[in-house]
């Protein structure tokens, strides 16, 4: 039998009463959760139920909560809202960063990233395993250990037989700059700036300077004030460009930069780089030297954990107890997993009794540095009777850089453990004077020329290709 019912026709405060009825309905639906249905509800109205509760406003993006659902729901509300989005937002490994007075932002897990407090308590946590030089000793010896294993470098791969290619050598007021690649593997070159002395006497104090994440990379007039200034004051200074940035662009692509055998290639870059400047007749093997800012630091500070050939150590807006680096290029391979646990202020402490300057500022994870890392730094140092030689520079009212007064710091500290003349980095008043160094463009500070028409036949083109040969020389060892 066919029933026909008659078309209702609802007035407009009728269609809002249906409104109404239908909302009311849901609420109902979702009161009338039960364990059935593991008090299931959408990601979405949990977040809205939470910013009600807590008076809160929270931003996520819309495709990280579209058909996501919380199981057990309001069971997850804890007293604090803190406690209760991590506990929320754990089974999609997601975390609320705050972004003002109550205001969050949803963001995927950061597993580079503890709060402070984390850190802060995980150092505690490291330092009560030892307690002298004998116990450190040890507990440094295995993360050295782990640590090359952990970037696949242990051992070291066959370094190619070719020499280092130098172009377009440029004299200026009392040094030079040439520009130079080193084969660190077969078919991959790495690029970079050699500056030297024009008026040094006898051996030459050596530094390494690995760029960061900045604008430019080493292209940038900050860079070239700072290595151009050192090798005024009388060292060698080599700056050279991260994986996958500046002239390596001609044989990978931007995005290559965020694999995890860049934290690999990075290292092996550093080590090539120490082997090549170390060769030179007029280095001096007993001064050797590195500084680097944000990325560049990471790489200072992992370098000189690995390497005793670095006698001195400048690491710049980098020193965290809490942050291990947000670039797979610093944080790619498990070098942070070693020791059941460890973190960039008891990596940086690996330099000890070596003098090292960690430079840090008040407006980046190196805020807490001077209560927290520093302190610890002068135990690990005191450990040899050497807490003079660890120092801390640290400018709460600056921000993530390697600025003017981040750098005089960096020149004062070189000066005195390298032995260079610091007058030449400043003026007869003793304040900051780059103003004899000359700012080149681009282009000047090409090895391979403007189009890499200079770039070896025998150049790698993708990162597969990389891989595949950087697979093949370890299968080898």
């Amino acid at each position: 039998m066919t029933v026909f019912l008659p078309k209702l026709i609802f007035p407009p405060m009728s269609r809002f009463f249906c409104l109404l009825l239908g909302l009311l309905f849901l609420t109902t639906a979702a009161q009338a959760q039960n364990s059935d249905d593991q008090y299931r509800e959408p990601l979405q109205q949990v977040l809205e139920e939470i910013q009600q509760r807590y008076g809160v406003k929270i931003r996520p993006d819309a495709t990280m909560v579209k058909d996501k659902y919380v199981t057990y729901a309001e069971w997850r509300f804890r007293p604090d809202v803190d406690e209760t989005l991590r506990s929320v937002l754990a089974p999609f490994d997601y975390q609320a960063a705050k972004t003002g007075d109550k205001t969050y932002k949803l963001k995927t897990f950061q597993y580079h990233l503890k709060t402070p407090d984390e850190g802060a308590a995980q150092l505690a946590q490291l330092a009560s395993q030892y307690h002298d030089a004998a116990t450190w000793e040890k507990r440094k010896a295995e993360l050295r250990s782990c640590m090359w294993s952990a970037l696949r470098l242990s051992p070291m791969p066959a370094k190619p037989t070719s020499k280092p290619i130098i172009t377009n050598k440029r004299q200026f007021d009392g040094y030079t700059v040439e520009n130079v690649a080193i084969e660190t593997l077969p078919g991959y070159y790495m690029t970079g700036s050699l500056y030297k002395p024009t008026k040094a006497k006898g051996k030459i104090p050596v530094i390494i300077s690995p760029d960061g994440h900045f604008g430019d990379g080493r292209y940038r007039a900050d860079a070239q004030l700072r290595c151009a200034t050192l090798a005024r004051m009388g060292a060698m200074v080599y700056s050279y460009d991260l994986f996958a940035w500046g002239e390596s662009l001609l044989q990978f692509k931007g995005e290559d930069h965020r694999r995890s055998l860049a934290m690999t290639v990075q290292a092996l870059n550093g080590e090539r780089t120490l082997d090549y400047l170390l060769s030179l007749k007029d280095a001096d093997k007993t001064r050797v030297a590195i500084t680097g800012g944000s990325g560049g630091g990471s790489q200072t500070m992992l370098l000189t954990a690995l390497d005793d050939r670095i006698k001195v150590s400048v690491p710049v807006v980098m020193l965290s107890t809490y942050h291990s680096g947000g670039c797979p290029c610093e944080s790619g391979q498990p070098v942070h997993l070693c020791g059941n646990g460890t973190n960039n202020a008891e990596i940086a402490a690996m330099a000890a009794p070596r003098p090292q300057l960690a430079i840090t500022d008040g407006g980046d994870w190196t805020a807490q540095t001077p209560e927290v890392a520093y302190p610890y730094l002068q135990k690990i140092y005191g450990y040899y009777g050497k807490t003079d030689l660890v120092q801390n520079v640290h400018l709460p009212k600056e921000v993530h850089d390697y600025g003017p007064s981040k750098r005089q710091a960096m020149y004062e500290f070189m000066a005195k453990y390298l032995g260079l003349n610091l007058a030449a980095a400043e003026d007869k008043a003793g304040k900051l004077d780059e103003s004899h160094v000359t700012v080149e463009k681009q282009e000047a500070q090409l090895v391979f020329g403007p189009k890499g028409e200079g770039l070896p036949a025998n150049a790698l083109h993708s990162f597969e290709d990389l891989q595949a040969e950087f697979n093949k020389l370890t299968a080898a060892r």
